[in-house]
């Protein structure tokens, strides 16, 4: 009796093993023991709407995200491009769309996963409490560049578009370029905090969730760049199927409350 006990149970332990097989590659199920992660490599654009929307997409479902933050272009280290090329691993890739496109084209995100999620519109910012300058028109905006005594601008597209082309559409490129301070790897924000810059121009959703500041408006429509900000599926993704999820969630009705309190602006969802 005690050689027959022992028998039943090594194979009910037998049984339960073979019932806790991991889940194949990209699945996720609602067992808590095979939750899964995904790594997000992120612009900052869109990350305020994403740690809104993260918490919510855990709760209900059995996977967990790990951020990772970068901008959007090269060449800083930290951007999702180079982090992508040194084989840094990644699920899905939130980045300008422009910058998804290239990712696609170098073989890092996969061709047709990519779905837009937000506009974002490039804004002026000062610190807490200063004096706001006019940037209603154009002539309005191109003075107070000028008045400044220094600008911030970031490392990524609105950075690029203001160094390289807004500056020399308004004729000044000159005399303000020689004032301003590309910001790497941190908000331009924080210059403008600690008194480094007069004046920060960014994504409008990067300067109205930061501390300390107060957002001046969005620069003149006939001056503007919009961006879209999509998700793309990485290439080299471990769970391809989860990040698909992911990917639909972010572009979902949903998810578009958050998108609009962060500063963007919504984007029909993508068709089923």
């Amino acid at each position: 009796m005690i050689v027959l006990a022992f028998v039943s149970v090594a194979l009910a332990l037998t049984g339960c093993a073979k019932e806790q097989k991991p889940p194949p590659t990209g699945q996720a199920t609602p067992n808590a023991a095979s939750r899964l992660e995904l790594t997000v490599m992120t612009s900052q654009t869109f990350l305020a709407a994403f740690e809104e929307l993260v918490p919510q997409y855990e709760r209900k479902t059995n996977v967990s995200i790990k951020t990772v933050r970068g901008p959007s272009v090269r060449p800083n280290p930290k951007s999702i491009p180079v982090r992508l090329e040194r084989g840094e691993p990644a699920d899905v890739v939130i980045a300008a769309g422009t910058a998804v496109d290239d990712l696609i084209k170098d073989g890092r995100v996969v061709l047709g996963s990519r779905v837009d999620l937000a506009r974002s519109r490039i804004g002026v910012a000062v610190r807490s409490g200063r004096p706001k300058p006019d940037i209603s028109s154009v002539d309005a905006f191109r003075k107070a560049l000028l008045d400044a005594k220094s600008i911030a601008y970031s490392d990524s597209v609105s950075g690029k578009y203001f160094s390289e082309e807004l500056l020399k559409r308004l004729g000044i490129l000159e005399q303000v370029l020689p004032k301003c301070i590309q910001i790497k790897g941190n908000p331009v924000a924080t210059s403008l905090v600690d008194g480094q810059a007069e004046l920060g121009v960014q994504q409008v959703s990067e300067l109205v969730t930061a501390s300390g500041v107060d957002v001046v408006g969005p620069i003149p429509a006939e001056l503007q760049q919009i961006n879209v900000f999509s998700a793309g599926l990485a290439v080299k993704s471990a769970y391809p199927e989860a990040a698909k999820t992911f990917i639909r969630f972010l572009a979902s009705r949903e998810a578009q409350g958050a998108v609009t309190r962060s500063g963007l602006e919504s984007m029909p969802p993508p068709s089923p």
